[in-house]
This record gives structure tokens, C-alpha cells and sequence, in this order.
């Protein structure tokens, strides 16, 4: 009698799946290992989220506008920092032409900043022992005979007219003469200190800032160059070193044409008589010299309106003398000085002092032209010259 072949128990290999587990479960439980418990069977995944999902868009964006409102605070509170950086960098970038050039007479860099510094506080040093002093007498002097001036004005028949109508002379007699006004001006005598701890930090702060940036000069545009790709770090290199010696040509360049101005009202000051007030009244036309478009003007109105207050004659000689002397300053001396570091239309200067004075002040208009001639640049370089080979 023949046996008959008996069904093997368990699963076959030809069947699919594995003994108790439905056909088509995932490959989790297709490689279960002996003796584990079987998985259950949890349906087959959807279609991933669509990246174009309104909800999805809409969170990213809020997510992205959150971001820039915190990064936006965070410059806004640390605005008066970048400024300072700003205002450092320029005043190194002022300074590096020195130390090349005291470099390429063989001294080494570190020798060349510690000799450009010494220099540099050197002449503070003289300016505030003999200047100081005697611009301090002066302004003093002024102050004092301010009132003199209001009462030799009211000689005048229109300075008559409008002084019944508004009182004004009366108004700025009593402002100068009060010995408050200054305190007044900042707030009272708390006020005055804190200005002036305030602008010493401020200065001490931006002076260790360009020590450190006229050391390293170099190694940090390094470090910074070496941030664009390979295939473009050789341009990159050339126009940001034509940009820093950009900066640094209109910085001295400015220093100079102040000079200029400060030392030209000198000679003319002592030469019409004004002697005891030509010290103070030179600083004063120099340090509004460095602020574009207006501060020469500003200059030359309160050198000539004190010239009107001692003589007529003296008043007259200095609107003749700074009509001749800006047109010179203008026309012959600035060009001269910044041909090589500013190359700008003159609406554009005028715009770029327009917006930094609007945006920073008095610093803002310091440092609006030169940054405007860099980004001039830089847009002839890099679009100008592309649109033109396209």
C-alpha cells in the first residue's frame, strides 16, 4: 500500500509572506526576526505634504518675517556700535596710505602702525597744549562781547524794525548772557557731564577700534577675501583693496582741503585785525570744512557775521574773502586733492550727502561720499561692464 504525501506543516518557501502575516505588509515585518510578536498591519502611507501647501507657505513666511523683525531689533539696538565700527574703519582706512608708506621705505608694518600712531597722538597732544587753551580764551571773549555786537546791530534800521516786531535782539541777549544756557542745552549740569563721559567713551572707544583695524589691516581683508569663491577671490581681492584705498584717499583728502580752509582763515583773520578771536574762529572754519555741501558756508556766515559785529569794513573783507576762497577750495583745491579717491557726478554727492545726513547726521554726510563712490565703482565693474560685453 502506498503512502500518500502528507502536507508539510509551516509555511512553504514558495508561498509568499511569512505564516500569519497578510501579503503586501512592509519590509519591517517581512524581516521580523523568530519568536517576535507579529506587526500589525497599518494601512499603506499617504502622499507626502505638498511644499506648495497654503499652510505650509503661510508658516515659513511668518517664521521668516519673525526672523527679520528679530535681526532688525537686534542692529536697531546696536546701531550706535556699527557706527562707531563705521567711523573706526574709515579713520584707519584714512591712515593705512601712511603706513604703506612708511613700508615701502623697508619698515616692517608693525614698526610703520606704531610710528603712524605715535605721530598721530603726537599731534593731539600739541593741538590740545597750545591750541586749546587759547581757543578756550577765545570763545570766552566772544561770549563776552556777544552782547556789545547785539547792541552795536541795533543801530541798523531793519535789525530796529524787526527787533519791535518780535523782540529778537532783546531774546538772544538774554540766552547769551545767562550763564546757563549751556547746561540748559544738555539738559542741565547732569546732562553736560553725562555728554561729555558720553563723547569721551565714544572717542576712547573709536580710537582703540582703529588701532586694532590699522594693525590688522591686512590680514582682515584677507580673512574677508578669502570668503568669496576661489574662481573670483582675484577680483574680488582687486576691487575691494580699490575701495579701501578709495576710503582711505578721501579720508586724508578731506582732512586736507579742512586744513586748507583753517589755515587760509588764520592768515586772513590776523591780516584784517581779528587777532584776539582768529584762533577759535580758524578751528571753527577747518571742523565745518569736513561736512560736505554746507560747512564751508556754515564757516564762512559766522566768520562774517562776527567781522559785520567788530567793523563793517572787517565783515565786508570776509564775504569777499570766502566768496574768492570757496570758489578756489571748489574748483581747484578739492579736485586736485580727491581726483585720485573720489571720481563721482556732483548729483549723486549731493543726494549721498542728502540721505547720510538724514539717515546718521553729521557722520552720516562724513561718510555718505566715499561709500557712494565705492558703490559707484562697484556698479561700473561689475554691472556696467557685464551689460556691455552682453
Amino acid at each position: 500500500m502506498t503512502d500518500t504525501p502528507t502536507p508539510a506543516s509551516g509555511p512553504t518557501l514558495d508561498r509568499p509572506g511569512r505564516a500569519g502575516i497578510p501579503d503586501g505588509s512592509d519590509e519591517a515585518a517581512m524581516t521580523a526576526h523568530p519568536g517576535d510578536s507579529p506587526v500589525d498591519d497599518l494601512g499603506t502611507p499617504g502622499p507626502r505634504f505638498s511644499r506648495s501647501s497654503p499652510y505650509l507657505v503661510g508658516f515659513l513666511g511668518g517664521l521668516g518675517l519673525l526672523t527679520a523683525y528679530a535681526l532688525g531689533s537686534v542692529l536697531w539696538t546696536i546701531s550706535g556700535v556699527l557706527v562707531q565700527v563705521l567711523v573706526a574703519f574709515f579713520i584707519a582706512a584714512g591712515l593705512n596710505p601712511s603706513v604703506e608708506w612708511i613700508e615701502r621705505r623697508g619698515v616692517r608694518r608693525s614698526y610703520a602702525v606704531l610710528l603712524v600712531i605715535v605721530g598721530v597722538l603726537a599731534a593731539l597732544v600739541l593741538f590740545l597744549v597750545a591750541f586749546v587753551p587759547v581757543i578756550t580764551d577765545q570763545v570766552a571773549a566772544i561770549t563776552r562781547n556777544a552782547p556789545d555786537w547785539l547792541d552795536a546791530l541795533q543801530g541798523n534800521r531793519r535789525v530796529q524794525q524787526l527787533d519791535e516786531e518780535y523782540q529778537i535782539i532783546e531774546k538772544v541777549r538774554d540766552y547769551v548772557t545767562n550763564g546757563d544756557f549751556v547746561s540748559g542745552l544738555f539738559g542741565g549740569a547732569l546732562g553736560v557731564g553725562l555728554a561729555v563721559i558720553g563723547a569721551l567713551a565714544n572717542a576712547f572707544v573709536v580710537t582703540v577700534m582703529t588701532l586694532y583695524f590699522l594693525a590688522g589691516m591686512q590680514s582682515t581683508k584677507n580673512a574677508l577675501y578669502r570668503l568669496a569663491p576661489a574662481s573670483r577671490r582675484d577680483r574680488v581681492t582687486k576691487l575691494g583693496d580699490r575701495v579701501i584705498r578709495g576710503i582711505g584717499g578721501y579720508v586724508s583728502g578731506a582732512f586736507i582741503v579742512a586744513m586748507c580752509a583753517g589755515v587760509s582763515s588764520l592768515i586772513f583773520l590776523f591780516i584784517v585785525g581779528m587777532s584776539e578771536y582768529a584762533v577759535a574762529l580758524a578751528f571753527v572754519v577747518a571742523l565745518l570744512d569736513v561736512i560736505p555741501m554746507i560747512g564751508a558756508t556754515l564757516g564762512a556766515v559766522i566768520v562774517s557775521a562776527i567781522g559785520f559785529a567788530t567793523d563793517l569794513r572787517i565783515g565786508i573783507a570776509c564775504v569777499i574773502f570766502y566768496l574768492i576762497y570757496q570758489q578756489l577750495e571748489n574748483y581747484v583745491i578739492y579736485p586736485r586733492v580727491m581726483s585720485k579717491s573720489v571720481d563721482i557726478p556732483g548729483a549723486v554727492t549731493v543726494i549721498a550727502a542728502l540721505v547720510g545726513a538724514s539717515l546718521l547726521g553729521v557722520v552720516g554726510a562724513l561718510l555718505a561720499i566715499p561709500t557712494a563712490a565705492a558703490i559707484l565703482m562697484l556698479v561700473r565693474e561689475m554691472f556696467v561692464r557685464q551689460q556691455d560685453a552682453s
